[in-house]
């Protein structure tokens, strides 16, 4: 039988939360029984109960990582040992805040880690828990015990009911390299954009407070606001033996007693007389909240298998080699719904950290770990319009949502336009009138503004025609002060000339140059135009084409939107974001420099790097080629002489 083991709180203060072995658990419709199979559950098929995946055995539990490519990836581990040795990511299967077998899914997330030569580790005896990720290093030609070494990582948070008051429960899984031993992990869980630069084998974006986010508390004792949140675990040679929960607080907030839950009595920061540091805490009422267990021998490894660090690979594991965790979040008092007048669709932390520990002191020296990686982020609402200006034989035009969730809730609004008819499911509209129009984003019907995008439609009221799909592309491209712009059209017979219009605004153009057509020409032309707009106060410069033809009527392009930082500020900013085809990365630097640019995946992942030099001033780089990336969050990285600069950049197909 599979080994699961309820870990219910001491009434004595400090330590750790001692286990009590019991029978196999289902929590949330989700089996935690050292087990990586739906509808298989203490060790016989049966049909129900969720988990990571499914090995195709039949019933009604469903299985939330994404197996896209898994087979492909099997095949290739079997001639390419080479291959075996990267990372990769997968998300969850169903868009967030999927209700699949009366359950609301929130998030889920599959990440193997880095194989053979591995930054991702910590130095030996050189970083700990309640240290400030600054002070972390990370060195390159170092091994880690093989019973601290992370394989694989995994994360799921569900409700147990479909709506937002039902319990929020959190799951971890592990596996690692060997058994011998007992093994020590923590689930650490940041409010901020927190990351790790594997070429400077440096940790950046951590909190204020002594390098974390620190939770506030009123007088009364309630949350003013959320930080960051460690769960460690600890597993013997056979079994788990303990589990803990922290939360960072400055050491005199321990001296009130908080309403959603109460102090363990642990305390540990960077030194004994640290200001700041994590805090033990434990729920207010009794109860069982935590589960954990190992696995059997020969349990099934996935369908992505088991990559071990000798680079061979396994279809199954060894007894305890896999281990899984519960955590009712509610219970605990971390659920967003409660906390800070209750936002349903919130989540207690935005990224995580996976670490392994080389001892049971919760200050012992860190060994391996898996990410910083992004959690809870779902596609924010991006629109486009068909047409960017109505004319004459066009009364309306159709402004679509282009990367909608079927589970957020889209709404349109106009002020100065108005709105002639909604699809049925909210992700486009058709409008017969110039105007802003305006969609918002919920990610559940009820829940707070998630995000906002806005489109313009203009009006002309001069002869027009339509160019039927002839316009193929029009892009522009921002570089020392000057912009690049770039179109494609086919059949131009029609087409006597195109006037290059600018605006501040998005709204008002000026018309700024002027590119003959190839009249009478049938074949595919391309034309360009450069621009030097200045600098405007928003940072924002925008272009269309206005397309006259051989009749004199007239047709508009789409309106494309680049950002022109102003002069005597540095950074760098991404257009348009999110990304589809074509990156443009536009830097702005007080003086010539080298520069680095990394772009990482939502597993910490290298995906690409590009060297150059830059000249003073505002510089515009254009990155294309992201065919076979997967879509979603990406972390785009600049290193501008001795200033660091990260931007998210969302990729969509």
């Amino acid at each position: 039988m599979k080994k699961l083991f309820y870990l219910i709180i001491l009434l004595t203060s400090g330590g750790y939360i001692q286990a009590q072995t019991i029978t196999s658990t289902n929590k949330a419709g989700f089996g935690v029984e050292g087990d990586l199979r739906a509808n298989f559950y203490n060790n016989i098929v049966q049909s129900g109960n969720d988990d990571w995946f499914n090995m195709g055995t039949p019933g009604a539990g469903a299985f939330v990582i994404d197996t896209t490519g898994a087979a492909a990836m099997v095949a290739r581990y079997a001639i390419d040992p080479a291959f075996r040795k990267l990372p990769f990511y997968r998300t969850m299967k169903y868009p967030a805040y999927s209700v699949v077998n009366n359950k609301l899914l929130i998030d889920a997330i599959f990440i193997r880690d880095y194989h053979g030569e591995d930054s991702t580790i910590f130095a030996n005896g050189a970083s700990k828990n309640g240290e400030s990720p600054a002070t972390w290093t990370c060195p390159v030609a170092q091994s880690v015990p093989d019973k601290n070494e992370i394989l694989d990582m995994m994360v799921h948070v569900r409700r147990a009911g479909p709506a937002s008051t039902d319990s929020l429960w959190m799951f971890g899984g592990l596996s690692i390299e060997n058994t011998t031993g007992d093994r020590y992990f923590d689930f650490e869980m940041y409010q901020t954009d927190i990351y790790y630069n594997r070429p400077t084998q440096r940790f950046y974006g951590y909190g204020a407070d002594a390098g974390h986010t620190s939770w506030l508390f009123n007088a009364a004792g309630d949350i003013t606001r959320p930080g960051d949140i460690i769960f460690s675990a600890e597993y013997g040679s056979s079994t788990l033996t303990a589990i803990e929960a922290r939360i960072w607080v400055d050491k005199a907030s321990l001296l009130m007693t908080p309403l959603d839950f109460n102090w363990s009595g642990s305390f540990d920061g960077a030194t004994v007389g640290s200001q700041y540091g994590y805090a033990g805490i434990r729920p207010k009422t009794a109860g069982i909240f935590y589960t954990g267990v190992e696995c059997i021998n020969n349990t099934w490894a996935g369908p992505f298998q088991l990559v071990r660090g000798d680079n061979s690979v396994a279809t199954t594991y060894t007894a305890g080699q896999f281990m899984e965790f519960s955590v009712n979040l509610s219970k605990l008092g971390l659920d967003p719904v409660t906390l800070l007048g209750g936002n349903a669709c919130g989540m207690p932390f935005r990224r995580v950290l996976v670490k392994s520990r080389a001892s049971s002191s919760f200050t012992s020296a860190l060994k391996d770990f898996v990410g910083p990686f992004d959690f809870f982020l779902p596609a924010r609402a991006d629109v486009q319009s068909d047409q960017a200006v109505l004319c004459g034989l066009i009364t309306s035009s159709q402004i679509n949502v282009t990367n909608p969730l079927s589970t957020s809730t889209y709404t349109w609004s106009t002020t100065n336009g108005h709105i002639l008819s909604t699809s049925p499911d909210g992700t486009s509209i058709v409008v017969d009138s110039a105007g802003t129009y305006v969609v918002t984003q919920q990610l559940q019907s009820g829940c707070s503004v998630y995000a906002t995008d806005t489109v313009v439609i203009a009006k002309n009221n001069g002869t027009c025609f339509v160019l039927e799909r002839k316009l193929l592309g029009f892009k522009g491209n921002l570089y020392n002060k000057q912009v690049q712009l770039n179109w494609t059209v086919s059949q131009t017979e029609q087409i006597s000339y195109f006037n290059i219009e600018r605006s501040t605004d998005g709204e008002h153009f000026v018309t700024v140059g002027k590119v003959l057509a190839n009249p009478g020409d049938k074949s595919i032309n391309g034309y360009s135009a450069t621009d030097i707009p200045g600098e405007t106060v928003s940072g924002h410069v925008y272009y269309r084409l206005k397309i006259i033809s051989t009749q004199g009527n007239v047709s508009y392009s789409k309106t494309i939107n680049l950002f022109f930082r102003a002069t005597g500020k540095e950074g760098i900013s991404i257009s348009p974001n999110p990304v589809r085809e074509t990156l443009q990365l536009n830097i702005s630097s007080l003086e010539e420099n080298k520069m680095q640019l990394f772009i990482y995946d939502f597993a910490g992942r290298l995906m690409r790097t590009l060297h150059t030099s830059i000249p003073k001033g505002s510089t515009g780089i254009s990155l294309t080629d992201f065919n076979g990336w997967p879509r979603g969050i990406y972390s785009v990285k600049v290193l501008c002489g001795e200033n660091l600069f990260v931007e998210k950049m969302v990729l969509v197909k």
